[in-house]
């Protein structure tokens, strides 16, 4: 049939997409914290305060416009499912939500996750991934083209949350080598837990783990420390590491990771973080939260000026603002 002399609807040269920056980052997956140097981290935070200043200053960017998100959310989530699609959108992509009713999708008629991860690659530039399985984004990696971000694998590790746990610590208190650290609550199954010990390990930092027996840190994991000769102690009162740590980093005990139920009942109160505790905290030091909490923090803690879990939930949006860019080659 002949051309009839239509003319083509676009000039497909001007809508070619080279990336503007072919970083470290560049098309690769974020899967584990161990895939990251201290350079790769300054890199991030460096990236990480442009992109709160320009949130400041503008609000929004196209930096990414033409760029699709696919966000696919396995468990519930608030804070790191909003904030991955508040960061597309703030940078002028779109976003493809799958983070409700996901029960009610193809993984209902059996569809496997790798079948759902390319699937959704045909559609989108980038894909964040929260599965109850550990090791499940890395598995999807092996097969998908586009770059997979773990958004939180179980009981395994959940990296954006420990980059912006890391990057609030650094905003707070202006530096991490030479702090003291408590970390409090479900250290066996707490996912950023586990991915921000991992990150502190490549500083000079004092390590204070207080749990239940029961929910001690995985042995693996304090032997690592040990052979990385960490000064990594452990206790089972807070008021033990109260007075003497410069980021207290409070653990909700989750429920949902108890096989036995009774033996949530067991330890789901065993510690508080009360004003009357915080009296006893130094002056200049900051209470951290992954969040959600559950009773381990009073609500009058949250006018303390020390209580920075709030600010730490904002600065996930400015890590994942970063993340996104560098990893599409736009920063």
């Amino acid at each position: 049939m002949e051309n009839m002399g239509l003319q083509p609807l676009f000039n497909l040269d001007s809508f070619e997409r080279k990336p503007l920056f072919t970083n470290g980052f560049y098309q690769k997956d974020i899967i584990s914290v161990s895939q990251f140097s201290k350079n790769d981290l300054d890199y991030i935070f460096t990236r990480a305060n442009e992109m709160l200043e320009m949130s400041q200053r503008w609000g929004t960017s196209d930096l990414l416009k033409g760029y699709t998100l696919a966000c696919v959310f396995y468990e519930p989530s608030t804070r790191t499912s909003s904030s991955f699609i508040a960061a597309m959108e703030r940078l002028g992509g779109k976003v493809i939500p799958i983070t409700e009713g996901i029960q009610y999708s193809s993984v209902s008629k059996g569809e496997s996750l790798i079948d759902s991860m390319i699937t959704l690659e045909q559609y989108c530039d980038v894909i964040v991934l929260r599965h109850p399985e550990v090791g499940s984004s890395a598995a999807a990696a092996k097969y998908v083209k586009v770059p997979i971000i773990n958004a939180g694998d179980g009981a395994g590790e959940h990296p954006t949350q420990a980059l912006l746990d890391l990057f609030t610590i650094r905003r707070e208190l202006g530096q991490i080598d030479g702090l003291r650290i408590g970390m409090v609550g479900d250290l066996r199954y707490g996912r950023t837990v586990h991915s921000l010990t991992k990150l502190l390990s490549l500083y000079d930092v004092s390590l204070r783990y207080v749990s239940p027996d029961t929910l001690r840190l995985p042995l693996d994991l304090m032997n690592y420390l040990i052979d990385m000769k960490m000064d990594v102690r452990e206790f089972s009162k807070v008021e033990d590491v109260i007075s003497n740590v410069d980021v207290l980093y409070v653990t909700r005990i989750q429920k949902e990771r108890f096989v036995d139920l009774s033996q949530y009942e067991e330890v789901k109160d065993c510690f508080l973080i009360s004003t009357e505790l915080m009296e006893k905290a130094k002056e200049k030091m900051i209470v951290m939260h992954p969040l959600p909490r559950v009773g381990e923090i009073e609500y009058k803690v949250d006018k303390d000026p020390r209580a920075a879990y709030f600010r730490q939930v904002q600065n996930g949006l400015y890590i994942r603002m970063a993340l996104l860019a560098a990893v599409l080659g736009r920063a």
